[in-house]
């Protein structure tokens, strides 16, 4: 077998690898596709597609952001829609800088309840704003920034948050409070006397008529001092803590806050950087790994009136001492822990009604397996369980937020139900909750997620994403509060990401189709259900966005298939079929894991897109799956790789495998298979220990030891190295190596901060004491784990050509 691995400093210094003579392209103007041309920089060769569209206030114009003329950056973009009866639109207009700076920030800002004033932030100082007229007014100009901007429940002051600490500024008279004296380090205190010393001071006292008489005058002035002093906020000091999530009660008495304190001993790994203006090596401070102490959460009530601060104590939550089914059985060292240990959890909110009688806070585990939604009295710092979710896996799903976060939800028109998503019923779902009676109802069902949730200004419907019409399209949905049936408002069959319009009546959509990038549209809401894309209002294209070069060639349209996998479940996949087979194939595998990538609309994995048209204009099937894990198919797909990555995901590539040579014709001895990140971690255990289904493999930026991943991520899977350990040791592809048959490509950025490219140094090690010689590591000095510059992205997929060529 020839031996072809390279390491370090010889592919440093590699010549650029030859690309195979191309076969005549299928179809399009082009006269072919190469590497070159479509790993080029995409903003001249594809175009830029529109982004971040926002309305304004009075539901007549978008914005968004857009670079039709190529430029460095993006400029503001405006469409203005005409009035009458039927929809009209203008053409786009770029945004004059001093237009630009006069607009309100969007599309965060905060509106009164009768929605007729606005509060925003700008350069960090904030504004008011009259939404009929337009009129602003700025509120303050300082030096500090000032953020978190809301209006104060009795609507009559601007309650903000500058450095570490809530204040309160009238609107009308323009007074500004201090709420809360958060101060850093912590409080000097006055040395405690020695009995000696106190004995010498009372004994001077005794003696002296002069020190006694001074002394009490200096105590009378203090005592008026003090009584004169105007009322302050208490003074909290921090020591080495960090204040979080600060927020005013409705009725401005209670202020909640988080204090969030890292571990002294958790290690940041540092990641060298080679290619320095300064010519030195330089470290990139990066993160710690999975395993490592966390921070340590506490919740707080400051009560402004008795001036008091009281922590919430989370010792009597229901479940909170439960112990995961993993330690139940066994630990690193396999014996059962039977240890009854309180687990730490992380209190998010609170959500207010409006009225500001009802709050609910969302307590979630670190550990991440459990998620209480609870009626939080402020006055007794009482925790009443309204909802609890658990999962044995990890609490997860669209709408239902992480760990520092609630999720999406807020209270109904009669301010005592609150509405919020829950994978219950095993997808996420929208339910409603009293939070005076408990009584839970849920308003939606059935095997798809509902992906967003928006409540109407009036309280009366819901405006809900889902993916009910396929897993691979996003519609959008009018729904009554009370939940029933629910009226489709877009056609076009692709993902339709959709802004309402501040009154409702208008969709702005960014719509794309799976070989058709980007653009935007508007269309009006139509009352009537939408069965299929001949019904309902017909939106209008608002923006061009992509270049002549780019439509030169007839890009193709994947096929979306089904692919049984061996335990019954249905593999989702793209399909790009060439003209002529040459028994050749390659399966492309998805990062992120959590991701969706099977689907109709166009992929943000834009330039495999391409490369995967190429292949197949060379005579290549290729495949690309939604495996075991992937996005969009509900909670048993999303946690089916619980404790054992390459598991259930990989067996649902080799099944994929076995379905190309069953259905399409592909030898099985021609298989090859590729991915980033996630994709790259599949990559080497299908490399590693399925040997015989695939011939070759280019893994880009891999995980090769979960171990050295981050917490976030990895522990919600995996648990901790330290306390599961086998789950490790059967997911990290450096301890299959040995496995290894086909040949292998391994490319890492040496700057990827996310997956570092000490992962890749380890494998190689381990190859090399294997003496495994069939593989070679193409290291990219300047990239992080996502490339930046097109003639690394050039060298990377010229060398994954390079390797299905020679060897498929």
């Amino acid at each position: 077998m020839k031996f072809s691995f390279c390491w370090l400093m010889a592919l440093l210094t590699a010549s650029v690898v030859a690309q195979p003579k191309p076969t005549p392209p299928s179809s399009g103007s082009i006269p072919e596709l190469t590497v070159e041309r479509i790993m080029q920089d995409p903003k001249v060769w594809i175009g830029t597609s529109p982004s971040n569209p926002y309305w304004s206030d009075d539901s007549k114009t978008i914005y968004f952001n857009w670079n039709p003329d190529k430029a460095k950056g993006d400029s503001l973009y405006k469409i203005t829609l005409a009035t009458g009866p039927k929809l009209a639109a203008s053409q786009p207009v770029k945004v004059s800088p001093a237009e630009r700076r006069s607009l309100p920030t969007a599309p965060v800002a905060a509106f009164n309840r009768a929605r007729t004033q606005r509060l925003f932030e700008r350069q960090g100082d904030l504004f008011w704003l009259d939404v009929k007229t337009g009129r602003t007014r700025q509120l303050t100009n300082t030096v500090d920034v000032e953020n978190d901007v809301i209006f104060s429940g009795d609507q009559q002051s601007a309650v903000f948050r500058r450095n570490s600490n809530l204040f309160s500024l009238n609107l009308q008279t323009g007074e500004l409070t201090q709420l809360t004296d958060f101060r850093p380090g912590s409080r000097k205190v006055d040395p405690k006397l020695t009995d000696e010393e106190k004995f010498l001071k009372q004994d001077q006292l005794r003696l002296s008529d002069v020190v006694k008489e001074r002394k009490d005058k200096k105590d009378e002035g203090e005592r008026i001092s003090k009584a004169d002093k105007p009322k302050r906020p208490k003074e909290i000091y921090l020591d080495d803590k960090q204040v979080v999530n600060l927020q005013l009660s409705p009725d401005g008495r209670f202020v909640t806050y988080r204090l969030s304190k890292s571990a002294s001993n958790a290690k940041t790994a540092q990641v060298p950087n080679y290619v320095t203006e300064s010519g030195y090596t330089e470290n990139i401070s990066a993160r710690t790994k999975v395993g490592a102490p966390l921070a340590s959460q506490e919740f707080f009530v400051y009560d402004i009136v008795k001036d008091t601060v009281r922590t919430v104590n989370t010792k009597d939550i229901p479940g909170i001492n439960d112990k995961p089914d993993f330690l139940k059985t066994t630990t690193a060292s396999s014996k059962p822990d039977t240890a009854k240990k309180t687990r730490p959890v992380v209190i998010n909110g609170p959500v207010w009604s409006e009225d500001g009688k009802l709050c609910v806070v969302v307590v979630r585990s670190q550990d991440n397996k459990d998620r209480w939604i609870m009626h939080f009295d402020l006055e007794t710092l009482k925790l009443s369980l309204l909802d609890r979710q658990h999962d044995d896996a990890w609490i997860g799903g669209p709408g239902i937020g992480s760990n520092f976060s609630a999720g999406n939800m807020s209270f109904l028109a009669d301010n005592q139900t609150l509405w919020f998503q829950s994978e219950a019923d095993g997808y996420s779902h929208l339910y409603t909750v009293n939070v005076l009676t408990g009584q839970k109802k849920q308003l939606t069902s059935g095997k798809f997620e509902v992906q967003q949730v928006q409540l109407s200004k009036d309280k009366t419907h819901f405006f809900l994403q889902t993916n009910e019409v396929h897993p691979g399209e996003q519609h959008f949905y009018r729904m009554a509060v009370t939940g029933g049936p629910r009226t489709r408002l877009t056609s076009m069959t692709g993902a339709n990401d959709v802004t309402l319009s501040p009154d409702e009546t208008k969709l702005a959509i960014r719509y794309s189709s799976s070989n058709q990038p980007w653009e935007l549209y508007v269309s009006t809401i139509s009352e009537r259900p939408i069965a299929n894309s001949s019904k309902g209002a017909t939106p209008i294209k608002l923006t061009n966005s992509i270049t002549d070069s780019f439509k030169g060639y007839a890009w193709r349209e994947p096929t979306l298939v089904t692919i049984p996998a061996r335990d019954g479940q249905t593999i989702y996949a793209r399909l790009y079929k060439p003209a002529k087979s040459s028994g050749k194939a390659v399966v492309f595998v998805h990062g992120a894991g959590y991701l969706q990538n099977a689907h109709k609309w166009w992929s943000q994995y834009f330039r495999e897109y391409m490369f995967h048209n190429l292949l197949a204009d060379r005579g290549y099937t290729v495949l690309d799956i939604d495996y075991r894990a992937s996005a969009g198919y509900g909670r048993d797909w999303r946690t089916g790789i619980y404790r054992h990555m390459g598991g259930k995901d990989l067996d649902d590539h080799v099944d994929a495998a076995k379905w190309l040579v069953q259905t399409q014709g592909v030898d099985a001895k021609r298989i090859g298979l590729y991915g980033g990140s996630y994709g790259g971690f599949i990559t080497l255990m299908a490399m590693f220990t399925t040997p015989d289904v695939f011939k070759a493999g280019a893994a880009l930026r891999p995980v090769t030891d979960w171990a050295a991943y981050n917490h976030p991520y990895t522990a919600n899977i995996l648990n901790e190295p330290q306390t599961d350990s086998l789950a490790y040791r059967r997911s990290s592809p450096i301890n299959f190596a040995e496995g290894l048959k086909g040949h292998l490509l391994i490319c890492h950025g040496m700057v990827d901060v996310n997956v570092h490219f000490q992962d890749a140094v380890r494998l190689a090690q381990r190859l090399i004491e294997l003496k495994k010689e069939n593989w070679e590591l193409a290291p990219y000095p300047v990239e992080d784990h996502g490339f930046v510059e097109p003639t690394s992205w050039m060298d990377e997929y010229k060398r994954i050509l390079k390797l299905f060529e020679e060897r498929l």
